[in-house]
């Protein structure tokens, strides 16, 4: 194994050969061009070490070898700053399996800060993806972007800013995502047709939609079988600030826990709070804003299997956003009332028997509302405490296999 060291002397060091070669001091444009080519020409096995500064670039940069670490001094002591980006869609990029990334922040990318595809054995450890001006429609879609990725884990990372969704797993098989944060992004952490995912210990606030589970039409793969446990999920009322058009432009402000036409989905142990539309919204592509021609004839466009059970819900739903959803509250529960902690727009799979197949509610007074989405909302109202007084098998935990064995 080689250790690539960027040195504070501004030396990098080839630690298996001992070989030294000059770099340009940090910040300098010549150290982008050292840290190019460093990822360039690595090895399988390489650990790049980039040291304590903050360093300036202008271009993206990418990584396609596997079996590399990328390493920092820490996510505030090790920044990459790309505030004067010209080229590139990315931050970084990288297509490579077996890869680490940790102790280090990428900040102000013109487009995506980091993305991963295509790799397995991926793991992102404290890791901070920031657009430093606060949410602007200008930012980056996605801060940490996985996709079409096998056996990832995500811990201890910073998501703040992205116009699209801060921590962003996509297309993707066998997923641990915990004990990040995610604050200030318009969805703070989404799965999005992904296979097996386990989502516990993080903090999601400030951020329009907390989490979100989606399924997504015209994409490579579904996805099923989300645990979203033991996390923190408290005032996700940033305004909307999504590009129009995108998958998420459509949620509203004030959403703690979002599913949208994803199947066998478990919601449990989270202190869900203050969320001022919703602390849990279930729904099918019809509510998205999404459903149109062109819809593959096999995408499941309805959400079934969702398990809502044993969280801490506080506040919440007494300000939807939007006009509708304020006429919503009005006719449930008055001018002065909120929202129960449970939204579902009300469709069903006409291959189901019914909406015990489709949501269970075992979380003490939690109360969920039918908005009658099927017939124009004609007849929103509070389901009758029997309708969801049900329940699911659960699902088993996410066991990562291969070199992620055991973390």
């Amino acid at each position: 194994m080689r250790k690539l060291v960027f040195a504070s002397a501004a030396l990098l060091t080839v630690a298996a050969c001992g070989e030294k070669q000059e770099a340009a001091p940090a910040g300098d444009a010549s150290y982008q061009e050292t840290l190019m080519t460093a990822l360039l020409d690595a090895e399988p096995g390489d650990v790049i070490e980039i040291p304590e500064g903050r360093f300036a670039f202008d271009r993206s940069l990418s990584l396609t070898v596997d079996g590399v670490t990328i390493k920092g001094a820490g996510m505030d002591k090790t920044v990459l700053t790309f505030k004067d980006q010209i080229a590139g869609a990315e931050g970084l990029l990288v297509t490579a399996s077996d890869f680490t990334i940790e102790d280090l922040a990428i900040e102000d990318t013109k487009g995506d800060a980091l993305k991963i595809s295509e790799g397995e054995n991926i793991v992102i450890r404290r890791v901070r993806t920031e657009w430093t001006g606060g949410p602007e429609t200008e930012n980056g879609a996605y801060g940490i972007y996985p996709v079409q990725v096998k056996n990832l884990l995500m811990e201890e990372s910073v998501a703040i800013g992205a116009s699209d969704a801060g921590l962003y797993i996509g297309q993707s098989q066998n997923v641990v995502i915990r004990n990040n944060r995610a604050e200030y992004n318009v969805a703070g952490i989404e799965i999005e047709n992904t296979f097996d995912a386990d989502v516990y210990g993080n903090v999601a606030t400030n951020n329009t939609g907390g989490i979100l589970v989606f399924n997504m039409p015209n994409l490579k793969q579904p996805g099923a079988r989300t645990r979203v446990y033991d996390n923190e999920i408290y005032e996700n009322n940033t305004k909307n600030f999504a590009l129009k058009g995108t998958a998420v432009a459509s949620v509203p402000a004030g959403s703690g826990v979002v599913i949208n036409s994803n199947d066998q989905v478990e919601i449990f142990n989270n202190r869900i709070e203050n969320n001022k539309t919703a602390n849990v919204i279930v729904s099918s592509v019809f509510s998205s804003g999404l459903a149109a021609e062109g819809m593959e004839a096999d995408f499941d466009p309805y959400p079934d299997g969702i398990y809502v059970y044993g969280n801490a819900f506080e506040g919440g739903g007494n300000n939807p956003d939007g006009l509708e959803l304020q006429a919503l509250k009005v006719a449930v529960a008055g001018p002065l009332g909120s929202l129960p902690d449970v939204l579902w727009d009300g469709y069903v799979d006409p291959a189901l028997s019914g909406p015990q197949d489709v949501l269970c509610v075992q979380n003490g007074e939690a109360q969920v509302v039918n908005v009658d989405g099927p017939n124009d909302n004609k007849n929103p109202h509070v389901a009758d405490a029997g309708v969801h007084d049900c329940a699911f098998d659960k699902l088993p935990a996410i066991e990562l296999n291969g070199p992620l064995a055991g973390l």
